[in-house]
């Protein structure tokens, strides 16, 4: 089983800066890819993000590219996300996922394992 454990959330004002973490423990050795999805209140949750863990191979949904950047740390089994420039319809709760198929999906179905997600709230 795998586990995902978000932090980093918390309230700036438009144009800061946060970064999000992202634990993953358990048995990782089928972890082949990893992504950030947000889902505001009302809305359906959409893709952010995505990241090989093997070859950092990187996508980004196009409401957020230019401002944030993913990575990950395979040692620590963290994933990141730097998101600067936030603007107040960056406000969402922030899930990170994984799943056992190295193929970048924006589409939240495919991914197998995630956490319990990370407020960020943008005021401006």
């Amino acid at each position: 089983q795998v586990q995902l454990v978000e932090s980093g959330g918390g309230s700036v004002q438009a144009g800061g800066s946060l970064r999000l973490s992202c634990v993953v423990s358990g048995y990782t050795g089928n972890i082949h890819l990893m992504g950030w999805f947000r889902q505001a209140p009302g809305k359906e949750r959409e893709g952010v993000s995505c990241i090989t863990w093997s070859g950092g191979i990187t996508y980004y949904a196009d409401s957020v590219k230019g401002r944030f950047t993913i990575s990950r740390d395979n040692a620590k089994n963290t994933l990141y996300l730097q998101m600067n420039s936030l603007k107040p319809e960056d406000t969402a709760m922030y899930y990170c996922a994984a799943r056992s198929v190295s193929i970048c999906s924006m589409w939240s179905a495919v991914f197998d394992y995630w956490g319990q997600g990370t407020q960020v709230t943008v005021s401006s």
